[in-house]
């Protein structure tokens, strides 16, 4: 992998999600804040914060419950975990599903951060396997692109909190801050 293409494609992605937060009609910067709006607010593209890694798939999937922004309880797959180290910490991540059949992962996280530098109710990651598994079968976490829930954007939006297991213990300066 090239460095460099990483890292335009990472601005590429980050100046077409501006575009769309400024004047996409599904956007969710409110109306009345989008004439104002200069973009999000990133972190430099980091690459010690890109892996390549395989996903322990959990043999018995458990459901588990956590409750979003509007105190509605959603049901989520505990699907599979990551392992990695980060500045010398050993992390574990859990991937989640809705359903099943879904074969996306989401990632939600927090890390030490969220509250501060980052979004309080902490971070999601989404892998599509189209984009973001390797031919060799490794999931592509790259907390580059890590996003703030459209929740931190308007209160219009219920979204899932980061359960206490995926709470990292490091500080992951990479991908979207606070907004305003």
């Amino acid at each position: 992998m090239d460095v460099q293409e990483w890292k335009d494609a990472i601005e590429t992605e980050r100046r077409q999600k501006d575009l769309f937060f400024k004047g996409g009609y599904q956007s969710p910067i409110p109306f009345e804040e989008r004439a104002d709006f200069k973009g999000l607010n990133y972190y430099p593209p980091e690459i010690k914060y890109r892996f390549e890694l395989e996903l322990a798939e959990h043999p018995q999937k458990e459901i588990i419950k956590i409750e979003d922004t509007k105190g509605n309880i959603r049901e989520f797959i505990r699907w599979g975990e990551f392992r990695f180290n980060i500045d010398g910490v050993d992390c574990t991540l859990q991937a989640y599903k809705s359903d099943k059949l879904e074969e996306r992962l989401f990632v939600p996280f927090r890390d030490l951060t969220s509250g501060k530098e980052t979004y309080g109710a902490g971070r999601y990651l989404d892998l599509e396997p189209e984009r973001d598994l390797t031919p060799e079968g490794k999931w592509i976490l790259d907390f580059n692109k890590a996003y703030n829930p459209w929740c931190a954007y308007s209160k219009d939006y219920a979204c899932p909190f980061t359960p206490p297991e995926n709470w990292l213990n490091v500080y992951i300066r990479a991908g979207e801050k606070n907004y305003k």
